[in-house]
């Protein structure tokens, strides 16, 4: 028999953040069956109709593009296919220590309508004039709060945790990148979108995160990615403690943390770092370094975005074989332009075509999602746990730490053009700001 929520347990539910589809909620009440579990809900576009109760309409071509997954496939919902598509796709690729697909539930429209008045004041004012939640859906997926340990927080024991939106790890290395486009094989993905989100007033600033030090193997680049993330959050880095945000915003792009924000953080660390006043968040991040490097979820991860060999600009053209539709791409570039790299594209055969997109949509679903890496210190002499372990040399403290993939959605076959329009717009932006002497852009010193 199915959960349900109704419209009297809205109370109990409290806004915890959001992507561009659903809407993550935290359960602060006491019903055993939701302690320690996040509810994500479904948005619908403010400027468009809402769901039809949550049916799921793929298209001939997207049950083509997922055949070999058969219940995907059959998922009657967007909820049971977000499910089907972590537990049958992902979840191999990933390993399942490190995800969770979660459990169905329905929701009522009461239930719903209360939460879309309760969340309204938490929520980016940008975030709540794309989309509202969408009030039609009959299920929600429940998830395991990963940002605390299954037994809650032990007494005396806070509980520390820290999501990561790393994004692409790596520079593309397709030979179907076009020349005037080349500056994407030495430039990361990241820097040049932060360039047009600036152009755009997203952020305030530029991050001076880099993914390849994130995702390089190195102790010490791994630290000075971590230590651009927490001086510049974004919507890249948050941290929790005892599942109450400390740093970082709720969904989208944020002012950069201020000295008040990075004190409360200092203050917070306390509670889990022995160390003199003013070093906690240097040690808390050379935890989270060692953690980061031993784990070695971001060299699998790697590889699942690897899986897009052909790039955006390849797997375009791919993308129209298998919808059986003419190029646009090479319509708007002209006969006379179009790349013999290109012509070859469209002469590929469908089965090799439908891999080509199956492969790109599911390292646009790496590049997209979150780590969420958990914290508590192990007593003294404590050694029956059966969680990994990580030392602290600094301080000679031991945590017990889990680490889990969150956000692993289901990329839907017609956001190819969307795709490609988009990456079309950062490399303009970033060439663009190049060209007209904006200060050194690798180095982020832009004046716009």
């Amino acid at each position: 028999m199915d959960l349900i929520l109704e419209e009297k347990d809205a109370a109990d539910w409290v806004y915890r953040g959001e992507g561009a589809a659903n809407i993550v909620l935290t359960y602060t009440g006491s019903a055993p069956t939701f302690v320690g579990k996040v509810l994500r809900i479904r948005k619908a576009p403010e400027n468009g109709t809402q769901s039809s109760n949550g049916i799921l309409s793929f298209s001939n071509h997207e049950r083509l593009l997922w055949k070999d997954f058969e219940e995907l496939v059959q998922s009657p919902t967007k909820e049971i296919a977000a499910q089907k598509y972590v537990q049958h796709v992902i979840t191999p690729l990933l390993g399942s220590k490190h995800v969770d697909a979660g459990i169905r539930v329905l929701v009522s429209k009461e239930f719903l309508e209360e939460i879309e008045i309760n969340i309204k004041s938490h929520r980016p004012d940008w975030r709540i004039d794309a989309a509202k939640v969408d009030t039609l859906n009959k299920y929600a997926l429940l998830i395991s709060d990963h940002s605390l340990f299954p037994h809650g927080i032990l007494k005396g024991n806070a509980c520390i945790s820290v999501e990561i939106k790393p994004k692409c790890g790596f520079l593309p290395f397709s030979k179907y990148i076009a020349r005037q486009n080349a500056i994407k094989r030495s430039t990361t993905r990241f820097k040049m979108h932060q360039v047009l989100k600036f152009r755009e007033k997203q952020i305030p600033n530029l991050s001076e995160y880099d993914p390849l030090d994130l995702f390089s193997g190195s102790k010490e680049r791994i630290l000075v990615a971590l230590k651009a993330l927490c001086n510049n959050p974004q919507n890249n880095f948050r941290v929790f403690l005892n599942n109450s945000l400390i740093l970082g915003g709720f969904g989208g792009a944020v002012d950069n943390s201020t000295s008040t924000t990075a004190e409360a953080l200092e203050d917070v660390l306390k509670y889990v770092i022995k160390e003199d006043d003013g070093l906690q968040t240097t040690s808390f991040l050379e935890l989270l370094t060692e953690t980061v490097y031993k784990s070695g979820v971001l060299d699998r991860l790697l590889d699942v975005q690897k899986l897009d060999n052909y790039d955006i600009e390849g797997a375009i053209h791919a993308y129209y074989n298998f919808i059986s539709q003419p190029c646009s791409v090479c319509r708007e570039l002209g006969e006379d332009k179009v790349s013999p790299i290109s012509t070859l594209l469209h002469a590929l055969p469908l089965n090799e075509s439908l891999e080509i997109v199956k492969k790109f949509l599911i390292a646009a679903t790496a590049k997209d999602c979150s780590l969420i890496f958990c914290f508590r210190r192990r007593e003294d002499g404590g050694s029956d746990s059966s969680y990994d372990r990580v030392y602290l040399e600094s301080t000679n403290q031991v945590f017990d730490y889990k680490v889990h993939f969150i956000d692993l959605d289901l990329k839907p076959l017609e956001k190819m053009e969307y795709y490609y329009k988009l990456d079309q717009k950062i490399v303009s932006a970033y060439t663009e700001a190049l060209q007209n002497g904006q200060g050194t852009v690798n180095n982020h010193t832009v004046k716009m």
